[in-house]
């Protein structure tokens, strides 16, 4: 028989647990999909804090003085969840940034498509990018990284033990933002290439061949080339979710170390 009984010293402590798990949720790639229903994200949550709080976590007590005390500390777990989540989140969004930038070349920047996870105009190549690589992350089990991060995040920062050093957080986002052009360039190296050397052909061409209208005529071929070279490179899309997935490991870890 089960027992329901607990005290209120006990609800308060699941509370705070939750709190951090409602935040990572909330902001953590896969899971903070809207097309995900709230009450599922929710649960989640919940029953993946109450296996926290009866399996692994070592049960303590929370002081605090007032309600506003304590409503200070559920603020913090929550923050401490949130930032655990983003620093995966920002990750994701390199492939948004390769691929506006293959659209900006090939000629389709002005074309944008509702991305029904995020429910914000995106990209053709970008909302391409992200669905594979996402489901790509999804089979090499990021999920259960990201799973297996927030649950050490409470024996490595207990509950009420969160110390925010500003410098290190603005020290892992200023290395992150280095980064993020480094690896969003070199996924759209190829098609960034291949349509430079096209500009070149086409720039010698309009001197060579002046009656030519090449504008009309580049339009076109640069869309075609670039459909082509995004279908030829296929293939090197789990390098690009291989890199993702390891910026994501040290984004975690860099903001993590910044709350201890």
């Amino acid at each position: 028989m089960i027992d329901y009984i607990f005290s209120l010293d006990e609800l308060e402590y699941f509370l705070l647990v939750m709190s951090r798990m409602l935040g990572f949720v909330t902001a953590a790639p896969f899971f903070n999909m809207n097309n995900a229903p709230r009450r599922v994200r929710v649960g989640l949550a919940f029953f993946v804090s109450l296996l926290l709080y009866h399996t692994s976590l070592p049960h303590g007590t929370v002081v605090y003085h007032t309600v506003w005390g304590y409503g200070m500390i559920v603020m913090k777990e929550a923050v401490v969840g949130l930032l655990i989540g983003f620093g995966a989140q920002i990750c994701t969004t390199i492939v948004t940034f390769a691929g506006m930038t293959i659209d900006m070349n090939i000629g389709l920047s002005m074309v944008s498509m509702l991305d029904p996870t995020t429910r914000e105009n995106t990209s053709i190549s970008g909302m391409y990018l992200q669905y594979t690589t996402m489901l790509m992350l999804l089979v090499s089990g990021m999920y259960q990284f990201l799973l297996s991060a927030v649950t050490d995040s409470y024996r490595l920062i207990p509950v009420n033990g969160a110390v925010f050093g500003t410098d290190h957080l603005v020290w892992s986002m200023t290395r992150f933002l280095s980064e993020y052009i480094i690896i969003g360039f070199r996924i759209c190296l190829p098609v960034f290439a291949v349509v430079m050397v096209m500009n070149a052909v086409l720039g010698i061409l309009a001197k060579v061949a002046p009656q030519m209208n090449m504008f009309a005529i580049g339009i076109q071929l640069k869309i075609l080339v670039g459909l082509m070279i995004l279908f030829f490179t296929y293939a090197m899309l789990p390098g690009a979710a291989d890199f993702i997935f390891r910026e994501i490991r040290i984004m975690v870890t860099r903001f993590m170390e910044g709350m201890m």
